[in-house]
């Protein structure tokens, strides 16, 4: 199929699940109440509660959700051909993962911007929010581990990306000063920060920054940029979200929108040929089902979704009709990208000859397709890029700064979050140093330095990082469902992606247990497994504990 009609069929599907589908949940279920004083104007604090232009908050939680995740699974997924790959990133993305988001997002708006593990306490019992909190912290630290070692190798590996990426924060903290201090509009400077952003990523294309030339051993550059990361994710977590957060993001929105332009534009006009099979690797390999799903995660749907949207949007969002583009259409935005990122491995590569560290993909075994995913899509969108006439040095630091920039945007808002849930599970067990921001704070980045420098346990993350996500997009699901329920909404659309996608994490996490090389991966796992099962057992011993006393009434 000519890759041109394949992105023009799955944008078509994307435009008709929000135009159609999103209106139906928003209405039918969610029953969104434009009267309704959204958290951010009722509370107001000026630091967390914040209300918030939608554009420029549809910027900050497409960004924060649009992490390398996108990027690095749908990569790896091709390893089974682009068939099952495309698939389940376009029907997830329209039927589950903008479901699940935008749910999440109106649950908190309606109980005053609390998290989905605080909502479950109301919903179901106390219990299944400490459970939850527990469960989420463990994910969160994976996310962080995760982010932070593609962010160290991409800076390690490319160091073109150093320079632009660290200007964009000094830029980003200048125009959140004009527009929150001297209340001006958002638009036009950050168009212009975008336009100094690009200056600096051709100029940093010529001047690479390496560790190195400042005396720092090359065996421990990369350690070094992890230590530098979480350091800068603590402290962006605990400044007000005006000062870098929000600007940040809407920046790096409109990067995404141009980023994802000139690739499609370049789709488009080249027409480049589909060099990976259809489907294969089918007797290879881990087995497809289930593991092509959590594999590409994030593409299609994702448990941190939910807590951005209940963390951190759901505090700024300024009136409630602006909840269906945020939450629904940012998804549908993420999986443009996951889109984009297929579509630069199974089409982008026939430009560029294969580097010798890593392999095409579906032509190679698993391991060496996780390990090249980042590669796959920085090489094949770089040939894209280069096909419309951009210099291959300029090409290349293009992609790896749009990449670098989102993963960054992740790593301080997912410590944002779990500094919120560590404060969260301190009121819920009544252990008052926990809701110190400092000490949350610094809970939330050391144990995840551990993990991401972990040899032995950081090479094999990736499954178990995607299916724990997508188990608590299942357990988030399951409150949602419960909640709406109680309030005699149609809950199959709810209900049965949620079935779907616990019995696909959990199948994964078993065989990921037993598959464990590390006694640590092992533990993680287990903990995750009775994590889910208690959870679960407690959502279904509370409806049928009172079923019928809402089929009375």
């Amino acid at each position: 199929m000519n890759s041109a009609t394949l992105t023009s069929l799955c944008l078509i599907f994307f435009y008709l699940g929000y135009k159609f589908y999103s209106r139906y949940i928003s209405y039918k279920i969610y029953d969104i109440n434009n009267n309704l004083i959204t958290p951010a104007n009722s509370i107001n604090d000026g630091v967390d509660f914040v209300p918030t232009d939608k554009h420029v908050l549809f910027g900050h939680h497409f960004t924060s959700i649009a992490g390398a995740a996108p990027i690095i699974g749908p990569c790896i997924a091709v390893y089974w051909g682009w068939l099952p790959a495309l698939s389940w990133v376009v029907l997830g993305s329209i039927f589950m993962g903008a479901v699940h988001d935008f749910g999440a997002l109106v649950l908190s708006l309606k109980e005053k911007g609390k998290s989905v593990a605080d909502i479950s306490a109301s919903t179901i019992n106390n219990r299944i929010r400490i459970l939850f909190l527990i469960f989420i912290m463990c994910l969160t630290w994976l996310v962080l581990a995760v982010f932070a070692n593609a962010i160290s190798g991409l800076f390690t590996r490319y160091s073109t990306a150093v320079l632009p990426v660290n200007i964009e924060i000094i830029i980003a903290m200048i125009v959140g000063y004009y527009i929150y201090k001297k209340k001006v509009k958002s638009f036009f400077p950050s168009i212009i920060a975008l336009f100094f952003l690009y200056i600096f990523v051709w100029i940093g294309s010529n001047n690479p920054i390496n560790l190195e030339s400042l005396g720092i051993p090359i065996n421990n550059v990369k350690h070094t940029w992890t230590i530098l990361l979480f350091v800068y994710s603590g402290v962006a977590s605990l400044i007000p979200v005006w000062i870098l957060l929000q600007p940040r993001d809407y920046i790096n929105s409109h990067q995404l929108i141009v980023g994802l332009s000139l690739i499609f534009l370049s789709i488009f006009l080249i027409q480049p040929k589909i060099i990976a099979p259809a489907i294969t690797n089918i007797d290879k390999g881990p087995p497809i089902i289930p593991f092509l799903f959590v594999t590409i995660a994030c593409g299609a749907i994702s448990g941190f979704h939910g807590l951005v949207s209940s963390g951190t949007t759901s505090k700024q969002v300024n009136k409630m009709k602006d909840a269906r583009m945020i939450g629904y259409g940012s998804t549908l935005g993420e999986g443009t990208l996951a889109l984009a990122a297929t579509i630069a491995a199974i089409a982008g590569l026939s430009f560029v000859n294969v580097q010798n560290d890593w392999c095409l993909p579906w032509a190679c075994d698993f391991n060496s397709a996780k390990a090249g995913a980042l590669n796959v899509f920085i090489v094949g969108s770089s040939g894209l890029l280069q096909q419309i006439g951009l210099p291959s040095g300029l090409s290349t630091t293009l992609v790896v700064v749009l990449v670098v920039s989102f993963a960054a945007t992740t790593l301080d808002s997912a410590t944002r979050i779990q500094r919120y849930i560590i404060g969260e599970f301190g009121s819920a067990t009544k252990l008052k140093i926990f809701e110190n921001k400092y000490i949350a704070t610094l809970i939330s980045i050391i144990p995840a330095y551990f993990i991401a420098t972990n040899n032995e346990l950081r090479n094999e993350l990736w499954q178990t990082f995607g299916a724990s996500n997508q188990m608590l997009a299942a357990l988030t699901l399951m409150v949602i469902s419960i909640y709406f329920w109680k309030k005699r909404k149609n809950i199959i659309p709810l209900i049965l992606p949620m079935l779907l996608i616990m019995v696909i994490a959990l199948w994964s996490l078993i065989i990921k247990f037993q598959m464990s090389q590390t006694l640590m991966l092992q533990i993680i796992n287990g903990i995750l497994i009775f994590l889910i099962l208690w959870m679960f057992f407690e959502g279904l011993y509370y409806i049928f504990k009172n079923y019928n006393h809402f089929k009375r009434s």
